[in-house]
């Protein structure tokens, strides 16, 4: 569509999850009216990104140093691991601050139409973490769609007869949400994962 460069540079942003054709453009676009120390900002803090961080060597999160920022923790609960699928979900539960104990990232989940089976994620060394008696519980925390789930139950047969608790976040209704609109699933487990009022 467009000449040379500008064509190249809205095809690589058309790589990026999430950005489509004309999101590509607008960004490239937007890219090319900006301040050009914005822009190199940007060019150089990408390229930063790319030789300086890496994944935790224990758990898989995104860190700078061998170990992430959570991992060197001396205050977090070493009996709690709670499994997520990628480094994302590890920033979402820290959001909520609720939690206190450590992560394992697996890198994904199970997907067969996608060509991902359980030797492709960190499985061996989630097992490996749980072999040493430490940990008491694990959360598998996997996304509550069908991959997630797989994952999820794939993970609870491995890890049961280890003797741990294994436990999964409840789901259910949205605040805000209508009956109307909630599909069967989470309105099954809103009736399953429902506790006494005081």
């Amino acid at each position: 569509m467009y000449e040379g460069i500008v064509q190249s540079l809205i095809d690589e942003l058309g790589q990026l999850p999430g950005i489509g054709p004309k999101g590509a453009q607008r960004i490239a676009f937007h890219l090319l009216t900006a301040d050009p120390q914005d822009v190199r900002r940007l060019a150089a803090t990408l390229i930063e990104v790319t030789e300086k961080v890496k994944f935790c060597r224990a758990c898989g999160n995104v860190a700078e140093d061998d170990e992430c920022r959570i991992c060197r923790d001396a205050r977090r609960d070493p009996s709690v691991l709670c499994v997520v699928e990628e480094p994302k979900d590890v920033a979402a539960i820290e959001r909520i601050r609720e939690y206190r104990g450590r992560y394992h990232v697996l890198g994904g989940a199970i997907s067969p139409i996608d060509g991902v089976g359980p030797e492709d994620l960190r499985i061996r060394e989630l097992m490996g973490r749980l072999a040493d008696g430490q940990v008491t519980e694990v959360i598998l925390a996997t996304d509550p769609n069908l991959e997630g789930e797989a994952t999820a139950t794939y993970l609870a047969r491995l890890i049961k007869p280890l003797g741990l608790r294994v436990t999964r976040p409840a789901s259910g209704l949205p605040v805000g949400g209508e009956l109307e609109y909630a599909d069967e699933v989470t309105l099954g487990r809103a009736f399953e994962g429902r506790r006494a009022m005081s």
